[in-house]
């Protein structure tokens, strides 16, 4: 089942992760734009488990958005095995150096979120986490062109996202390759 312009990818392993599936098909010619608005937004946050006590604003939008593109630049960087931008890693360690006083509650859900700056710096935090530790090394790109979705792999083993279409699009492009191949030889 393809994901519609509303839904959200949770499946990503991580939360940032998932921030970077709120823009789909990233890469192809109709990218699909998940965050258009602060009802998008405060709706992926409470999906996560990041709702804050006040909605989101334009600029939380707007944050989300910056925020997004730098994760993006930092997990593409990490699976090419470059160094990671200067001004991405920048971003995401002022955004993560927001988190204000936050905890757990007794049923593991996240308490004292005053606003999206503070969600948002428990997502940037979070990658912090994963590229500078063991965890990076599991960080797979989806194959398929026009995602190339950056998702935990601890498996080492998947080609693609964990979106149907992707491998359903990868693995009938591999069979005519090989049909291709078998025909002409």
């Amino acid at each position: 089942m393809a994901i519609t312009k509303k839904e959200f990818r949770l499946d990503g392993g991580a939360t940032w992760l998932n921030l970077l599936a709120t823009r789909g098909r990233t890469f192809g010619a109709r990218p699909v734009e998940r965050l258009a608005d602060t009802a998008d937004l405060d709706r992926w946050l409470a999906a996560s488990g990041l709702a804050p006590r006040s909605p989101a604003t334009p600029a939380d939008v707007d944050a989300a958005h910056a925020l997004r593109a730098a994760l993006r630049d930092l997990a593409m960087s990490a699976v090419e095995g470059r160094d990671a931008p200067a001004d991405a890693a920048a971003l995401v360690g002022r955004a993560a150096g927001a988190v204000g006083r936050v905890g757990l509650d007794g049923a593991w859900g996240v308490t004292g979120l005053a606003d999206v700056g503070e969600a948002l710096a428990l997502v940037a935090a979070g990658a912090l986490v994963t590229l500078a530790g063991p965890d990076r090394a599991h960080l797979t790109e989806c194959a398929e062109h026009d995602c190339r979705w950056v998702f935990l792999d601890p498996t080492g083993r998947r080609r693609w996202c964990p979106e149907p279409a992707c491998a359903s699009r990868g693995r009938v492009r591999a069979h005519r390759e090989r049909a291709a191949r078998t025909a002409s030889a």
